[in-house]
């Protein structure tokens, strides 16, 4: 089963992005706005979610106030 890295924007905290484990943030302008906040498994995630990582190989999601 795959592990993703989750990280959470520290401007906007109902903001979370998924990349693949270990890849890191080197393609946003702004990666100090991000903070790692733990790692998931691909079970944990919604299909869109996957699709969206798949496709890729990262996905943003709002996570509700």
């Amino acid at each position: 089963m795959q592990e993703f890295d989750f990280y959470l924007n520290l401007k906007k905290p109902t903001l979370g992005l998924y990349v693949r484990k270990g890849a890191g943030l080197p393609d946003l302008a702004t990666p100090q706005e991000w903070q790692f906040d733990g790692h998931v498994w691909e079970s944990e995630l919604t299909p869109v979610i996957l699709a969206e990582l798949n496709k890729n190989a990262h996905a943003f999601q709002e996570l509700g106030a």
